[in-house]
């Protein structure tokens, strides 16, 4: 894990011949073991650790359609507000979808 202990969204890379939903469902599944639905595509954020590495998160407002979670990769979830979500130590690319999604989506 490349940010232990930093709070970020689950997903991940998208592969050849995937579009971002199909991304974004595969990744949820492999790393919750739940399936969703996704309901709408957030701004996303560009966001550089290094001059070898930057990100570019493409968020989604999504809704749980299997309701068991299975913790794959990561070492807990947590399932807050919105007004909550400053709580957390989150990792620097996820800092700007947290203060959009709490000033946009309450």
């Amino acid at each position: 894990m490349a940010l232990p202990l930093k709070w970020e969204f689950p997903g991940g890379k998208v592969e050849k011949d995937e579009n971002l939903e199909d991304c974004l469902k595969r990744e949820i599944e492999e790393e919750l073991g739940v399936e969703i639905e996704i309901k709408e595509r957030l701004p996303y954020n560009i966001h550089n650790y290094s001059d070898a590495k930057s990100i570019k998160l493409i968020p989604f407002r999504c809704s749980l359609q299997t309701f068991e979670i299975n913790l794959k990769e990561h070492l807990k979830i947590e399932w807050v507000s919105s007004s909550e979500l400053t709580q957390f130590d989150w990792a620097e690319a996820d800092i700007p979808i947290v203060q959009n999604y709490i000033q946009n989506y309450r």
